[in-house]
């Protein structure tokens, strides 16, 4: 909400300023106001922005009485909201810089989110998953914990933020109640519960896969997923697999 109405409210603003500006320089400058005629909008355009950004190339300057009423009214009304519509678009530019390097995600990309795959840790099954879903071009987002597994998902390529798994006010910035399908797959099993809990509760439109990183962990994910989340084992499907495989008949 601040970028749109801040922001927005800035662009009104200073396109009211500019075309005053503009439209006043050029009636004046075409009627000899100035040392030099301003004969077309660009030329009133340049007039104003050097104004307005008080570079004054001194190129062209008020010679009459009403020129110079202008170019004051022009400075006192526009300088202000010139220069803190500039400020406003930097800033909101360098929060979003910051955002991206930190690992946060911007106002713009949460807006952005919806109906996407949302893969929360940075496991084997997840690393596989994303990769899939890389190929075929769905969308996906990644959530891990720590700054350095952030940072190899960004050298792959994959859209990832860092977040608290265990905090729900962080898990709530990732668009899970629009997500379409959330799997967790992380190592260690107490986050994994964790992040389950919060899951449950904000993604209450998506499926949720849960990867048990152990047989202790499984038992206590099942638990607490109950039946809104389906758990799997990776060692279980692989050491049934490699029994039925080995010692069938």
């Amino acid at each position: 909400m601040r970028f749109n109405i801040k922001v927005f409210a800035y662009v009104l603003v200073l396109s009211a300023v500019l075309a005053f500006g503009i439209v006043g320089s050029y009636v004046i400058g075409s009627s000899g106001g100035f040392n030099q005629p301003i004969s077309n909008p660009l030329d009133a355009l340049y007039f104003t922005v050097i104004t307005l950004a008080t570079i004054g190339y001194g190129d062209v300057y008020p010679v009459t009485p009403i020129a110079k009423i202008f170019v004051i009214i022009l400075v006192v009304v526009g300088l202000g909201t010139f220069v803190s519509a500039i400020t406003a678009f930097s800033g909101e530019f360098v929060n979003r810089r910051i955002e991206r390097i930190s690992g946060r995600i911007s106002s713009f990309e949460r807006r952005a989110l919806n109906k996407h795959m949302v893969l929360i840790g940075d496991g084997p099954t997840n690393l596989y998953i994303a990769n899939k879903l890389s190929e075929i071009g769905e969308r996906f987002i990644m959530i891990v914990k720590a700054a350095d597994s952030l940072d190899r998902l960004k050298k792959y390529g994959y859209l990832a933020f860092q977040a608290d798994l265990a905090s729900d006010g962080d898990m709530k910035e990732m668009n899970l109640d629009k997500a379409k399908a959330v799997v967790i797959d992380v190592a260690d099993s107490s986050t994994s519960v964790y992040a389950l809990v919060s899951v449950k509760e904000l993604a209450v439109n998506a499926e949720i896969i849960v990867v048990a990183p152990n047989k202790d962990a499984e038992h206590h994910l099942k638990i607490v997923a109950g039946n809104r989340a389906v758990v799997i084992n990776p060692s279980t499907i692989a050491g049934n697999f490699i029994n039925d495989r080995l010692f069938k008949g």
